[in-house]
């Protein structure tokens, strides 16, 4: 008797196949570019590499905290509302948290004294998806799935714990923009 063992692709040889079938059209319309650069990312993402984001678009927004105790009140209290907390992304360099929100999240976001909220056209560094310490920024609460930490609740739970230093002048200094 004869076993075969068949194994499958992944996902990165697939989209090399993709890519190396298209023929003389290898370059992607204006309108698949954006997919073609968040396929990437999320490959780059799943074979445990840090890779850089775009913020907006449709993955996600992100909201930035300090990362000190108050902040890390927020994310318990973020854990019993959600049933555990969606996406979080410690960064102990800047002592921030990143907590990873709907997009779009930023053009409806009012100012808040504890917390920014930033979209297109910035960036983010995901760390990789087992980074779940540090050096360098990890995953405080890793991301699952698709859910991410919805606004309305985060900022009641920001504004319970007031979580201190306030990032409002090192992210407008960093970036060269008012927050």
């Amino acid at each position: 008797m004869t076993t075969l063992t068949a194994t499958l692709p992944t996902a990165a040889e697939m989209m090399q196949h993709l890519v190396e079938s298209a023929g003389d059209s290898l370059q992607p319309t204006d309108d698949m570019a954006d997919l073609a650069a968040v396929i990437r990312t999320l490959l780059a993402v799943e074979a445990r590499r840090d890779t850089r984001a775009r913020l907006g678009g449709n993955l996600f927004d992100v909201v930035i905290t300090s990362s000190g105790l108050q902040a890390r009140g927020a994310v318990a209290l973020m854990d019993e509302i959600q049933n555990g907390c969606g996406p979080v992304i410690e960064d102990p360099e800047n002592e921030w948290f990143y907590w990873l929100v709907p997009p779009g999240s930023s053009a409806r976001w009012e100012p808040h004294t504890h917390a920014a909220c930033l979209g297109a056209p910035h960036t983010i560094t995901l760390p990789s998806l087992n980074r779940t310490v540090p050096p360098g920024p990890y995953w405080f609460r890793p991301s699952t799935s698709d859910r991410l930490v919805p606004t309305a609740p985060l900022r009641e739970a920001l504004a319970q714990s007031r979580p201190e230093p306030t990032p409002h002048a090192a992210l407008a200094a960093q970036l060269g923009i008012a927050i």
